[in-house]
């Protein structure tokens, strides 16, 4: 059966407490400039390749209650493991995790301002 429902993810929402903060981690994360007179409720949303957005998400007000999961909710990739990892160092990010090394896959995460566990990979 044909399903109308296309083949790709349009965008991850992350539900945050705080939006300005939220949005000066995940910019910062990725090398990203914003304008911090643009960040207003309820959501702001970060500019991503190809298909797939992310929008945060701190609904109408502030002080949204925020439960964050134990496992990774989403990966962000990189070319270079150990570039990155030094890269969240310097950021003084909560690396929730050492490199974890395979063959062919290698993996770090962290930890955003909410407690939400995202992880850095090769694959």
């Amino acid at each position: 059966m044909n399903s109308p429902i296309q083949n790709r993810m349009n965008t991850v929402f992350v539900h945050v407490k705080n939006l300005k903060d939220s949005v000066k981690w995940y910019t910062n994360l990725l090398g990203q400039q914003y304008v911090e007179s643009e960040v207003s409720l309820p959501v702001y949303n970060i500019q991503i390749n190809h298909h797939t957005g992310l929008t945060l998400d701190a609904g109408p007000t502030s002080g949204k209650k925020v439960t964050p999961q134990e496992y990774p909710l989403f990966n962000f990739h990189t070319d270079d493991i150990k570039a990155a990892y030094h890269y969240v160092q310097t950021l003084n990010y909560d690396i929730t995790s050492e490199i974890t090394e395979f063959d062919d896959f290698s993996f770090f995460t962290i930890g955003d301002p909410d407690g939400h566990q995202i992880m850095i990979c090769t694959g």
